[in-house]
């Protein structure tokens, strides 16, 4: 008998949960919004207040966490598999961080603020706590997690180091800025570079298991699709409706960031790299949403405050004049910008998949 495509995927999150080595004894993520667990909300929030709030964490917190999303994350669902709890954000309240912590913000850069206000991006920066910050930060919380040399190499042999989903935000700024295709294309490789350099940077600092997600299929993004849409038909793709100039750019940016991690492997033989496949992840719910469960498609918003995508700038989701839908399991795209739970949760079964093939 033929499962359903979503229960199917159920099943094997399931299977996966049972075979991931549970060997990894703590979890650290860096990156921006698609992996923070509260931290850009307590810096104050200021240019993003919504996600204080419900419908914000309306799924499975049953309020909200400050996690951009109406529930769990990618990095829930590993830490999950991983037998290890949801990460704090590292700016929370003090607590033991030995079994993980995340100094992921929602908005951050890879590259430096200053860098990217030089390259003429000085619009929409939501935060200065870009990847170097959150390395800092790391390199500050380091000695209450291991003292001599060789404790911590005992220690980060058993951690996982999730880098990003990181680098969307540089050229969600620069698009939204009003800068060109062309201009924001040029600047990849600076992009790339910054994340190939924090991963170095970590590997120096003892880490061995590393998971560096790449970009997400921008072009089917509801936000995109609404503030830089085409007059041209042949502009979209005839199978799923998605911008393909901007799909093309995102494969770009993963193209280049794939050959600079096999870079690492090849300097770094004894370090394992995976590298997560968002976009293919995620443009598979673009072509067969309905088989994956998602009955209203993959590029309308659960929350919005209408428009063809039901996405609104002046009334995004937490805002006035937007609600969220009943039930965003039926949806891949949650306020615009993020996926639900449920996208969120197929994405990770892929992840882990990947993850356990590298480990096994």
């Amino acid at each position: 008998m033929k499962l359903h495509g979503f229960l199917y995927f159920l099943v094997v999150s399931f299977q996966l949960v049972h075979s991931i080595p549970h060997n990894f004894t703590s979890l650290f993520s860096f990156g921006d919004s698609l992996a923070d667990t509260g931290n850009f909300l307590r810096t104050g929030a200021v240019t993003f207040p919504s996600i204080s709030r419900l419908p914000y964490g309306m799924t499975y917190f049953r309020r909200a966490t400050g996690r951009c999303s109406d529930g769990r994350l990618v990095v829930d669902f590993i830490a999950d598999a991983l037998g290890l709890p949801f990460l704090p954000p590292y700016l929370g309240r003090r607590q033991n961080f030995r079994r993980g912590v995340n100094f992921a913000v929602a908005g951050a850069t890879a590259m430096d603020p200053l860098a990217l206000r030089e390259m003429g991006v000085d619009r929409f920066l939501w935060t200065n706590d870009s990847l170097s910050r959150q390395l800092k930060w790391f390199d500050q919380l380091k000695p209450s997690l291991c003292k001599s040399s060789q404790e911590c190499s005992s220690y980060f042999d058993r951690s996982l180091f999730v880098v990003g989903e990181i680098g969307g935000n540089d050229y969600n700024y620069a698009f939204f800025s009003g800068m060109t295709a062309a201009e924001v294309t040029s600047f990849v490789p600076r992009v790339v570079q910054a994340i190939a350099a924090a991963v170095e940077e970590l590997i120096g600092r003892g880490a061995v298991h590393l998971l560096v997600p790449g970009n997400l299929p921008v072009g089917c993004s509801a936000a995109y699709l609404t503030l830089l849409p085409s007059q041209n038909s042949k502009d979209y793709d005839p199978r799923n409706g998605c911008l393909k100039k901007l799909n093309v750019f995102a494969r770009y940016h993963n193209a280049l960031l794939l050959s600079a991690l096999q870079h690492l492997r090849s300097a770094y033989p004894r370090v394992r790299i995976t590298y997560a496949d968002y976009y293919g992840a995620v443009i598979r719910f673009a072509h067969s949403p309905r088989h994956y469960g998602f009955a209203h498609g993959a590029l309308r918003s659960c929350c919005g405050g209408g428009g063809p995508y039901n996405f609104n700038w002046t009334a995004r989701c937490g805002h006035p004049g937007a609600r969220a839908c009943v039930d965003p399991s039926k949806y891949v795209n949650w306020d615009g910008i993020h996926l639900t739970e449920a996208a969120y949760r197929l994405i990770a079964d892929t992840i882990l998949r990947d993850l356990q093939a590298t480990h096994s």
